[in-house]
């Protein structure tokens, strides 16, 4: 997820009713019914948000965080505190990335019940986690080569590949699969399913519409852009339209004056205006790189062009996001016919703007 700051200013349409980030290990209440957690992240993010969803006796869980010593001793923390003697029924997970599916395994296990996600979540999560311990593979070395990645980069990708795995317990071998548009009753209200892809393939939002209250998970973040990458496993893919239609879903499905319960970041109020602003984050971001690509670039020269802090090839974890995301902008001129891609002799790519 690459961190485009959206710092609140005089003018900024967003407002943050709920404060700060609770404290780890604390419990906060948002309405009745839903209360939130802040799950330690050991990444730039510093933490994600975790929703409590009162269920009958017991609860739903939204969101698990990431498989780490630190997560693991505030899960300890709060099921022998303020969580001690509650159920948990089910839990939700909005997407497959290890901070949101983590613990997944561990409390369904734990607590004997069922795992709920989409069927492409759950798929796609169980394939990467399928690639721990294994070599990197040719396809992956030729995608980063192409997009200009030099040796000692490459070398590092080789060294790190299979981390998905080791991020997350492993998962249940069975689950609940949740649809777009199915109404889940939990507790005394009920929550719709809203389906959007681009950040991951088919993210669950949940929607309240009696409370007026989304559960956005990454599809939405007040303060920072969610990552829309291109992977080396379907390198042609066009994940940015997918996402330019996921925001125009949520503007048709979820009116303005809801408030969004994030994965990161604090609540708000302003969806609209925050998918405004997305939009023409976006939009500004490939007017830059049309101008840019009048001169034939590579995907790491086109950095530059797309973000606002250096992207140092020292930085793995960073280079691999910039290098998606990238990817996704050039893809979406290619898919439209603005630009053209030409490999090199050394089978490096190099797109230009159509004569």
């Amino acid at each position: 997820m690459m961190e485009r700051e959206n710092r609140s200013t005089a003018s900024d349409p967003l407002s943050y009713p709920c404060g700060d980030r609770p404290e780890s290990g604390v419990l906060r209440e948002i309405v009745p019914g839903v209360q939130w957690i802040s799950m330690p992240l050991p990444v730039s993010l510093g933490a994600i948000n975790l929703w409590v969803l009162a269920d009958g006796d017991g609860y739903t869980l939204v969101d698990t965080g990431v498989n780490s010593d630190e997560a693991l001793l505030v899960w300890n923390q709060l099921l022998a505190g303020p969580l001690a003697g509650r159920e948990l029924k089910r839990v939700l997970v909005t997407h497959m990335h290890p901070d949101h599916v983590g613990f997944a395994g561990w409390l369904t296990r734990r607590f004997s019940c069922r795992l709920w996600m989409t069927r492409l979540e759950y798929l796609q999560c169980r394939v990467l986690a399928g690639d721990t311990g294994r070599a990197a593979p040719d396809d992956g070395v030729a995608f980063y080569r192409r997009a200009g990645w030099d040796e000692s980069a490459l070398s590092v990708y080789r060294s790190r590949f299979g981390n998905f795995g080791r991020m997350m317990h492993q998962l249940p071998d069975s689950y609940r699969r949740v649809h777009d548009g199915e109404r889940l009753r939990i507790g005394e209200h009920e929550w719709e399913i809203v389906v959007g892809a681009g950040h991951s393939p088919e993210h669950a939002c949940l929607y309240d519409a009696q409370r007026k209250l989304l559960i956005s998970g990454d599809q939405v973040l007040p303060r920072i852009s969610s990552n829309i990458s291109v992977h080396p496993t379907e390198p042609d893919a066009d994940p940015l339209a997918e996402w330019l239609a996921s925001l125009d879903t949520l503007r048709q499905r979820v009116p303005a004056d809801v408030l969004v319960l994030p994965a990161h970041n604090e609540p708000f109020h302003g969806l609209h205006a925050r998918l405004d602003q997305l939009d023409a984050s976006l939009e500004h971001a490939l007017e830059r790189l049309r101008a840019g690509l009048k001169t034939p670039r590579r995907v790491v020269d086109t950095f530059a062009l797309l973000f606002s802090r250096p992207i140092p090839f020292s930085d793995a974890s960073l280079l691999g996001l910039a290098t998606g995301e990238s990817v996704a902008h050039l893809n979406y001129l290619l898919r439209r016919g603005e630009i053209v891609r030409e490999l090199d002799a050394g089978g490096v790519a190099w797109y230009r703007t159509r004569d």
